[in-house]
């Protein structure tokens, strides 16, 4: 088989090792004589898969018992209600909330139907170009939690350091969970949908810190209640069994590969053949992302006109690199290098780009 390069944002590719394995034990599972996705959730086939999911959840990226493990079913935009609803619902309090793009935008707008939401920090002004000194954040002194998003797909931009604060942060990681090691105590939640690092789209991983867990409102529907998941170890009904049987071989290749440290290398070696390429094109190629905060898993560049980031496009999916187009609402062009990603993918597309110029430029 061919395969082509998969740059979308979403649905992102997989390792190709996860496919074959999940392909070898599809039809019969490890010679049970039935699949996987058809055994029972209580069957001790798939109770070894959940619990290695949470365990290799826990070792990659050094969680202790402070906080909690959990695979909620859904995307991350169901978090975004999800999280105000146990955390602000009710009070009297504040939640900060970083508007840093589109991301932001729907988290933003989901909290404010639930209680109090200030947004801290607007990038509306500069065009969703650049981020915030984190140590220039001004977090109410009232507020139940500060919510940032680490990563903007469309945007391009990503958060490479964490506030320094007593109030609980909440990360949405969705685009770059398990991209680098992460400081884990400084978060009160981190979730992320699982379609873009971690395995097909089903399921959203949530971590949250015990002490956060606590203060969660105790009267809301059993499933939009994180205190219905925590103590029933994510099986509190019938989880996304598909979803986290892939999640749980994903983790065993992220471990095989050098763990996080191993993911950063390979995001930082990736992204820097892309940019690279842009910084050496003389203009031709123009990332209009403030340096200092560009993302090394969604790069996005503008070309001198947009017929030619058309032909661009165009040209590119002819030699099997798929999802270049930007977002609809920016435009130009965009790379999506998960750590799935592999290495040549990438340098196959800057070759590209340079031939694209010597012949377009």
């Amino acid at each position: 088989m061919n395969r082509v390069y998969n740059f979308y944002a979403g649905p992102s590719t997989l390792p190709l090792e996860v496919l074959q394995k999940m392909e070898k034990d599809f039809v019969d599972y490890q010679g049970s004589g039935l699949s996987l996705i058809e055994t029972s959730h209580r069957s001790p086939e798939y109770d070894l898969v959940h619990n290695r999911a949470v365990d290799l959840t826990k070792e990659l990226l050094g969680i202790t018992d402070t906080h909690t493990v959990m695979m909620i079913q859904g995307g991350a935009t169901m978090q975004f209600g999800m999280i105000p609803m146990n955390l602000l619902l009710h009070t009297d309090r504040t939640a900060a909330y970083v508007n840093s793009g589109a991301w932001a935008k729907k988290a933003i707008a989901d909290a404010r139907k639930v209680g109090n939401v200030e947004v801290i920090w607007d990038g509306a002004e500069s065009n969703f170009l650049g981020l915030p000194a984190v140590s220039e954040l001004d977090i109410p002194g009232n507020a139940t939690y500060l919510h940032l998003t680490s990563n903007e797909t469309i945007g391009g931009i990503q958060f490479q350091d964490w506030p320094d604060t007593d109030v609980p942060i909440v990360a949405d990681m969705s685009s770059d969970i398990m991209s680098r090691p992460l400081p884990v105590e400084k978060f009160g939640i981190i979730y992320a949908g699982a379609q873009k690092n971690l395995a097909p789209a089903g399921m959203t991983l949530v971590i949250m810190r015990n002490d956060v867990l606590d203060k969660c409102q105790d009267k809301l529907p059993a499933y939009l209640s994180y205190k219905t998941h925590a103590p029933k170890n994510s099986l509190y009904n019938t989880p996304p069994v598909f979803t986290i049987w892939a999640f749980s071989y994903v983790l065993e290749w992220i471990s095989e590969n050098g763990g996080l440290a191993g993911m950063a290398e390979r995001a930082t070696r990736k992204a820097g053949m892309l940019y690279g390429a842009m910084d050496d094109s003389n203009g031709f190629y123009k990332c209009p992302v403030d340096a200092a905060v560009r993302s090394k898993m969604n790069v996005v560049w503008r070309l001198p006109t947009e017929e030619l980031e058309g032909k661009f496009i165009t040209e590119a999916k002819d030699l099997g690199m798929l999802g270049l187009k930007g977002h609809r609402d920016v435009g130009g062009c965009r790379a999506s290098i998960y750590n799935a990603m592999p290495p040549e993918g990438v340098a196959t597309l800057a070759q590209f780009m340079q031939d694209f110029q010597r012949n377009n430029g």
